[in-house]
């Protein structure tokens, strides 16, 4: 069982605007044993990204709430996600941000660290219900052992394959390995194809790649006081392990993967196989288009076998502000919205898989949903707790890392100069 503190760090949020909060209600209760009044007349205010699709679901779900909870009254906005996060950042800077948030995992250290959000312990095992979450899924939202957020659904990593290029190429599904194998596995589609398609992509272009070495090593891409878990000597042997497949083509060249943007090489039916998260099959079905009705979906290459090197992470989760003047009754809605089965049967697979298993036996999964469960479940040997929360700035990393992998692709940069790059970016990152 995961352990708590209750202590906030007062530090400045990347604005630059330093800001007093107040302490948040109910700190000082003890787990679970806070209460909601259902007599209580409170208005809470609801903010989440997505389309009118999505809001149309959270009108569904607030109008099931109300019938349990009439005198909650739920004011929802939503908006793109780029424009969310600008909002966020400018109620942050004024102290105002909205009382419910759907919440995006990159953000979560950035604003729990400064004070915004409010501490759930309070509320976990009573009013948010945790019968239906795993020990693992609720870890995801712990920051500095603090949990500030509830994670509404769930993905992993996998292997997405493409049947109709494997059966044209005459090769067997990956049937798994080591990363070794799964490039020879590739080199054999590539061979088979004639020239047609290709095996996949250069995988050492993905930091997340990366990070499943590490972690079958013992080690995070990041320790929780925000240091790197590697140095660099094991970043130039990892990109090293893409030097032959680059070489000898049997991945699809960079330059024709560019002629294909926005689309990639997977979902344009180049590229036989993709390392990316298990919830972008329906995208690639719908890239792919005529002719395509499923994908295969197999665990990555192993680096140790035995070990936990995957994870699941939060398509996104809720949280609370700090600010709140009703956290029970927040607390209350954040409940229905993550285990309720009304959410499950509302949002179905809307916002990712379930990460409550009572929501996730009420929703109605599609044939490519079914197949994410049943992947999730086939890797249960492979998971293990969620690394600690990205550092402020990983997704500036992330992107040099696969801007660096392109180049390294190309052949325009070393293997010791691309090492060299990554290490002074990410100085700037943690210590600028």
């Amino acid at each position: 069982m995961f352990t708590r503190k209750r202590a906030l760090t007062g530090v400045a949020i990347a604005t630059g605007a330093a800001l007093a909060l107040a302490g948040c209600a109910g700190g000082d209760t003890p787990a679970g044993e806070a209460t909601f009044d259902p007599n209580e007349e409170v208005t809470l205010n609801l903010a989440f990204w997505g389309n009118d699709v999505r809001a149309e679901l959270y009108n569904e779900a607030i109008a099931a709430f109300n019938e349990e909870y009439p005198n909650i009254t739920v004011n929802s906005t939503f908006l793109g996600f780029p424009e969310f996060w600008e909002k966020r950042q400018t109620e942050a800077a004024g102290g105002g941000l909205p009382d419910v948030m759907q919440f995006d995992y990159s953000y979560l250290r950035q604003y729990s660290e400064n004070n915004l959000l409010l501490d759930l312990e309070p509320y976990l095992g009573g009013i948010i219900e945790t019968d239906g979450l795993a020990d693992n899924i609720l870890g995801i939202g712990v920051v500095n052992d603090t949990t500030y957020g509830i994670a509404t659904s769930t993905n992993a990593w996998g292997l997405f394959t493409n049947p109709v290029l494997l059966e044209q190429a005459g090769v067997e599904e990956f049937a798994g390995g080591s990363w070794e194998d799964y490039d020879d596995w590739m080199r054999s589609v590539t061979e088979g194809a004639g020239g047609a398609f290709w095996g996949g992509g250069d995988w050492t272009g993905r930091i997340q790649n990366f990070e499943l070495q590490l972690r079958s090593e013992g080690g995070n891409l990041f320790n929780e006081d925000g240091t790197p878990g590697f140095d660099e000597e094991r970043l130039a042997e990892f990109w090293e392990e893409g030097a032959d497949i680059r070489e000898d083509g049997t991945i699809i060249p960079q330059a024709r993967v560019e002629e294909l943007a926005p689309k990639g090489g997977f979902d344009s039916a180049l590229t036989a196989s993709e390392l990316t998260w298990d919830n972008f099959g329906a995208g690639y079905l719908g890239g792919l288009g005529e002719g395509y009705t499923e994908l295969g979906l197999v665990a990555p290459p192993v680096t140790e076998e035995g070990t936990k090197d995957l994870y699941l992470k939060p398509s996104m989760l809720h949280t609370i502000s700090a600010k709140t003047a009703h956290p029970e009754a927040a607390a209350t809605l954040v409940n229905f919205l993550v285990n309720s089965p009304e959410s499950g049967e509302i949002f179905g697979t809307n916002r990712g898989l379930p990460a409550s298993q009572t929501a996730l036996d009420a929703a109605d999964l599609d044939p490519l949903s079914q197949q994410v469960k049943d992947y999730e479940e086939a890797i249960a040997d492979r998971l293990g707790d969620a690394p600690p929360v990205p550092i402020v700035g990983y997704g500036t990393l992330e992107e040099e890392f696969r801007q660096i992998g392109l180049e390294l692709a190309f052949g325009t940069i070393t293997v010791d100069d691309a090492v060299s790059r990554f290490f002074s970016q990410m100085d700037i990152v943690l210590n600028g």
